[in-house]
């Protein structure tokens, strides 16, 4: 009887072990199109698109007491993207914290809602006269507020919307992208090609992520994520390793970001009124401000 079971369970464990090496690994270096796709597109519909909808549409459809179809493309991107770039790290083949990848998580969420009322109020402020390439105590219909308290507060929600709000929602985007990347390093160079679609949705990601850098004034956070990329490009390097058809992807959009944002920079260089309103070290002017001074003024 003992030999009967001793012969069972060395079957057991044989078979086990046939098992596990029959089942095929994941192919996680395929190029993610579908991922990437929806990025692209939920970002220049739901990000892009959510001041121009505001904008276009009929104010009699959405009152300024109630919330307007900009403010439903906001609710949608504040859902969407955080569970695409859950998928995202799903599929990076290097174990990542679950727990910083959730704290990143509800920190972006968070942020992006703070911003999403910010954002609201200021694009009310803007049908009603408010001039984005001036400060807010600059603009006429601020400035003569009283009690002069009210500029306070109006100078508060401007902090949330463009400076805490971006902050919260742009740093913990950035470290996830920066864990998905990490794992996109491989020896076969078959992986490090990228497919023609990859090449197609080069472009569209690269200017999405113009905009992101400049409307959301985060030109520091996004060169120091482009910088750690870089480093880690070069450690992996040593290694024998490269990035694959994922990480050259993300990679490139950043390296043509660069371009497109140094461009912009130098086509703005000398426009002294966003000079004033932009005069940190880093001087990035937000394409909605130069709407506002030299499209907008002349229709």
């Amino acid at each position: 009887m003992q030999n009967v079971r001793k012969r069972r369970g060395n079957n057991l464990h044989s078979t086990a072990g046939v098992c596990k090496e029959n089942v095929p690994e994941r192919k996680t270096s395929s190029f993610h199109f579908d991922l990437w796709f929806c990025l692209t597109l939920q970002n220049w519909i739901l990000d892009f698109g959510r001041p121009i909808a505001m904008i276009v549409l009929p104010l009699e459809w959405f009152p300024l007491n109630k919330p307007s179809a900009g403010d439903y493309f906001h609710m949608a991107y504040n859902v969407i993207t955080p569970f695409l770039m859950l998928k995202l790290i799903e599929r990076t083949p290097r174990p990542v914290s679950r727990t910083a990848v959730h704290l990143c998580i509800v920190t972006f969420v968070m942020g992006a809602s703070i911003h999403l009322v910010g954002d609201s109020i200021n694009h009310r402020l803007i049908l009603s006269g408010y001039q984005l390439h001036l400060s807010v105590r600059e603009n006429p219909i601020i400035k003569d507020l009283k009690p002069a308290s009210l500029i306070d507060s109006f100078e508060l929600l401007y902090y949330y919307d463009e400076h805490l709000g971006h902050l919260m929602w742009y740093i913990p985007f950035f470290i996830i992208l920066l864990f998905y990347f990490s794992g996109c390093f491989s020896k076969s160079e078959d992986q490090k090609k990228i497919p023609i679609s990859g090449w197609l949705l080069l472009g569209p990601s690269a200017l999405y992520y113009w905009y992101l850098v400049t409307e959301g004034q985060i030109t520091e956070l996004f060169l120091l994520t482009f910088l750690a990329m870089f480093a880690m490009m070069i450690f992996q390097h040593r290694k024998g390793l490269g990035p694959d058809c994922n990480g050259s992807f993300l990679f490139y959009s950043f390296s043509i970001t660069v371009l497109l944002v140094s461009l912009w920079v130098a086509y703005l260089w000398n426009d002294p009124v966003l000079r004033k309103k932009y005069p940190n070290f880093l001087y990035v002017p937000e394409p909605w401000s130069y709407y506002s001074l030299h499209i907008r003024k002349s229709q």
